[in-house]
């Protein structure tokens, strides 16, 4: 009868201590979930922080994009109402002509 007192003792001794190995288990669980959450959440943050700036950035990129296009524009218009070289070869060629 002793022994049955002792092995039921010891049952409910290795279920306690089975208990508390799970509950400690579940608590690391828990407390790594939280560390994976928050780190989850952190690098969230920087990446729309760093997806912001690079919006930014292409923003203003377009924008000197836009105003170089526009200057090389200008330019382009003013070289072609210029005369070459060779016009002004032509007409000097025309005004020794004239002059002579």
């Amino acid at each position: 009868m002793m022994t049955d007192d002792y092995s039921g003792q010891q049952f409910f001794f290795d279920m306690a201590s089975r208990l508390r190995d799970l509950e400690e288990k579940h608590s690391l669980l828990k407390d790594r979930i939280l560390l994976i959450g928050e780190t989850l959440i952190r690098e969230r943050e920087k990446s729309f922080s760093e997806i912001q700036e690079f919006k930014k950035e292409l923003i203003i990129l377009k924008e000197e994009n836009a105003k170089m296009r526009d200057f090389i524009q200008k330019i382009a218009e003013h070289l072609s109402t210029t005369a070459k070289k060779s016009d002004f070869e032509i007409l000097q060629r025309q005004l020794d002509i004239i002059r002579k």
